[in-house]
């Protein structure tokens, strides 16, 4: 049987650049496929031009096809070449038209089976975490970094930044084709922004595995705390955070996450776009009505302000602001180095030099392992000579720990540190809780927000060796800083004094 002959107009310049695109792109896209089916790690990048570059180019090629023919035959008709009827006609009475017709429908039915698989691929891919992550290197790295080591690791990215549904997933794609833009033009901010304005409400993306209806009780917490002195002494913390929280038909409605139970209504209007400074709350009891304003006593919004915005709605986000973008302060890294060993806790004054060497300024992280290499050199070369002559081991193991929290947690090239994010859980490094609970917002009627801090947590034990400490009561023990600063503790709060470095 003879081979079947293709249109006349399928002959022209324009066609055969279609038809090479969609032959090399489509032997390209198989052989990536195979790639992608047989290798464990193919990175970011590969996925990109599997599923979404050489797709894209093919469907140019396949444009170009009938694009060249229409030409073609305009070009025809202004040399005065007769063409025959304006619009091809079918005569299933040839055999050439009816293999032509079979060809074109398989050929359809075939191209659109393809590209449903390969949308769907791409659509996918898009929502990987390495497409996420590792895509734009450079902006992703910090965040990206973080991820990887916080306790939503296994979740990807999209379930907390898109969600379910058509409509966040088109406004997510929007952003994100602005964000390829601002990429391109390096044009986009450093550090990024926090909080995000068009982030989802958490109570369609957190709650749909938090249950707020279902926190109960408390959790006990061990906080390990080594302090900045010769002997790294240990200083743990060991509390029962009352969590709280539950359904207000069964009466359990206590607790910090009282603030997200279902009959408290819980607003506020921020004076910094970082939300760390809160002068006005509302909290309305759904099931009454009752209404009851805090302000801040000290430095009051006025009438005007308050009429003129719009209060944000409490959220989970609001209090676990780093819920998978920790980065954490050299003071609060090094304590979990220190206590997993990383590092020798028996080396002199290791705190103290490690988060200086950490917390320093370098404008890139290979500038900065050579700096901490070379400050912890100095630091025990000069004040314990006989520890360094004798324990460069211990202090190389040292130094390594501390570039690798130095890689984790700060990021130069973005201008990325703990400093920038604020992490409203608890109060040490930021006023988190604190922002409302400082015994400066009251109502009209002299009625004040508690700073009471049994109200939140129970302290069991603290401290160590003779310092130790162990509650009898039920009431716990009443705090006792490490170091003798009197009652000022109590007038003032952790962040004032506490930056994430050396108090």
């Amino acid at each position: 049987m003879a081979l079947m002959k293709l249109p006349r107009l399928a002959y022209n310049f324009l066609s055969y650049v279609g038809a090479a695109i969609v032959l090399i792109c489509g032997l390209g896209i198989v052989s990536l496929l195979l790639v992608v089916l047989m290798a464990r790690d193919t990175g970011p990048y590969l996925g990109i031009v599997a599923y979404i570059v050489l797709p894209a180019v093919l469907v140019v090629g396949v444009v170009l096809i009938p694009l060249g023919m229409w030409w073609h035959a305009r070009q025809l008709r202004k040399s005065g070449q007769g063409l025959g009827p304006a619009f091809p006609v079918l005569d299933l009475n040839r055999p050439h038209h009816r293999r032509a017709l079979v060809v074109f429908v398989f050929g359809t039915l075939g191209f659109l089976l393809i590209s449903g698989v390969g949308s769907y691929q791409a659509y996918h891919y898009t929502e990987s975490v390495p497409f996420c992550g590792q895509t734009c290197h450079t902006v992703m790295q910090p965040e990206f970094t973080a991820y990887q080591s916080s306790p939503h690791a296994r979740v990807k990215c999209v379930e907390c930044h898109i969600g379910p549904g058509a409509g966040w997933f088109a406004r997510s794609k929007l952003s994100g084709a602005y964000q390829v833009y601002a990429t391109i033009r390096n044009i986009y901010p450093r550090p990024i922004p926090t909080p995000i304005s068009n982030l989802r409400p958490a109570r369609e993306t957190c709650e749909q595995c938090h249950w707020p209806e279902q926190f109960f009780g408390g959790q006990q917490r061990l906080m390990n705390h080594y302090l900045y002195d010769e002997a790294n002494t240990h200083w743990p913390i060991n509390m029962l955070v009352k969590t709280g929280g539950g359904d207000p038909e069964d009466g359990q409605t206590s607790g910090i996450h009282w603030h997200m139970n279902t009959a408290v209504k819980v607003e506020y209007l921020p004076r910094d776009s970082r939300r760390q400074d809160i002068p006005w709350i509302r909290v309305t009891e759904r099931k009454t009505g009752r209404v009851a304003i805090y302000q801040d006593a000290v430095r009051p919004l006025s009438a005007e302000v308050i009429a003129a915005s719009s209060p944000r709605v409490m959220d989970c986000i609001d209090c676990h602001s780093r819920p998978s973008h920790r980065y954490r302060a050299p003071d609060l890294a090094v304590d979990m180095a220190l206590l997993t060993n990383q590092m020798d806790a028996t080396l002199p004054g290791l705190k103290q030099a490690t988060v200086a060497a950490m917390a320093a300024a370098y404008p890139d992280l290979q500038t900065a392992k050579t700096g901490i290499a070379d400050s912890l050199t100095k630091f025990y070369r000069e004040k314990f000579p006989l520890v360094f002559a004798t324990r460069l081991d211990a202090i190389g193991r040292a130094t390594l720990a501390t570039q690798n929290l130095y890689a984790q947690n700060i990021f130069p090239e973005m201008h990325t540190r703990w400093s920038q994010y604020p992490d409203n859980i608890g109060h040490m490094f930021f006023p988190g809780c604190m922002r409302c609970h400082d015994g400066n917002h009251k109502t009209g009627d002299g009625r004040v927000l508690t700073k009471n801090c049994t109200t939140c947590h129970t302290i069991l034990s603290q401290g160590s060796g003779k310092r130790a400490a162990t509650a009898t009561t039920e009431q716990g023990l009443t705090f006792s800083h490490p170091t003798d600063i009197g009652d000022v503790w109590q007038d003032s709060l952790c962040s004032d004094c506490h930056s994430g470095v050396q108090p």
